[in-house]
């Protein structure tokens, strides 16, 4: 009973914990949009860009239409995702349309005398904030779960769906704030996804290695010393060559692809080696380790 108990608290204050850092980003989010893009004919990409453009032709309030058009987006998440995403992205959605209402008609902190601080400035504070929030288990904008779907029955990845919506979007903004305001639209987005990957994964990003070699056993070896990280040694047998020989694999850090790189071509010049990005890392002893 006692861990029971104990479990269900734990649970209930990392919602608490996520549903704040939610409300974080979406208040910050928020501030980016009213205080420095909207008001310098600038938008975002999604669901977000069609609101603020649909609050421009038609004088609709932005916090009514970024929830109105995102709950087709809430249900789709909740059918294919979870109840747990949904209710998450449904307080972000919520806590964000609210932010844009109060925070509506707020002096600009940046005029626009000044376009590349606007969008760098805006892209850095929009990507923080949604980056928190996907960080935590939601999401602002329904166009991602959108293109999750699409990518199911299409031959493109969900990155290249989102892409193509948005183009349509950035042409649209380009016949309602002009060619210059749809470039700076579009770099602001790009600027803000890099933030937002920054902000989901950390600066030192994880990589998979796998090395195909006659000598694994000394390399795996020579990475454990010189690199302080373990590896995991497979057995594997040449398509070609028909020859058995070990697979070594190793997970690094972003910091640590030129050094491994080194440490294989000292032992092994020939050896094949396949480096892949790894989304997250949990469980046995990856730490942060000094490169020697």
């Amino acid at each position: 009973m006692p861990k029971q108990h104990i479990s269900k608290k734990s649970k209930a204050l990392n919602l608490t914990r996520r549903i704040v850092m939610i409300a974080i980003g979406a208040i910050m989010t928020a501030y980016a949009l009213e205080a420095i893009l909207i008001p310098n004919a600038v938008i975002d990409g999604g669901v977000t860009g069609v609101s603020i453009m649909g609050n421009y032709l038609f004088g609709i309030p932005l916090g009514m239409l970024l929830f109105v058009l995102n709950i087709p987006f809430v249900y789709l998440g909740y059918k294919q995702v979870g109840k747990t995403f949904a209710i998450l992205t449904m307080v972000g959605i919520a806590l964000l349309s609210i932010s844009t209402s109060l925070l509506h008609g707020i002096k600009p902190i940046l005029s626009s005398n000044d376009p590349l601080l606007i969008v760098l400035s805006g892209g850095v504070m929009l990507g923080v904030g949604i980056g928190i929030v996907l960080r935590n288990g939601g999401a602002l904008d329904g166009s991602e779960v959108l293109a999750v779907l699409i990518s199911r029955n299409v031959p493109f990845s969900v990155g290249d769906i989102i892409l193509f919506i948005n183009a349509f979007i950035f042409t649209g903004a380009g016949f309602i704030y002009g060619l210059e305001g749809a470039l700076y639209s579009a770099t602001t987005y790009y600027i803000a996804k890099v933030v937002i990957d920054v902000v989901q994964v950390g600066l030192e990003k994880s990589k998979s290695v796998k090395v195909v070699s006659k000598y694994s056993e000394e390399i795996g070896l020579t990475i454990q010393d010189r690199l302080g990280r373990g590896v995991t040694y497979s057995e594997g047998r040449g398509g070609f060559s028909n020859e058995v020989m070990d697979i070594v694999t190793c997970v690094i850090t972003r910091m640590e692809e030129n050094k491994i790189i080194t440490i294989i071509k000292e032992v092994d010049p020939n050896a094949f080696v396949v480096i892949t990005d790894v989304a997250e890392v949990r469980g046995g002893n990856f730490k942060k380790r000094n490169i020697h």
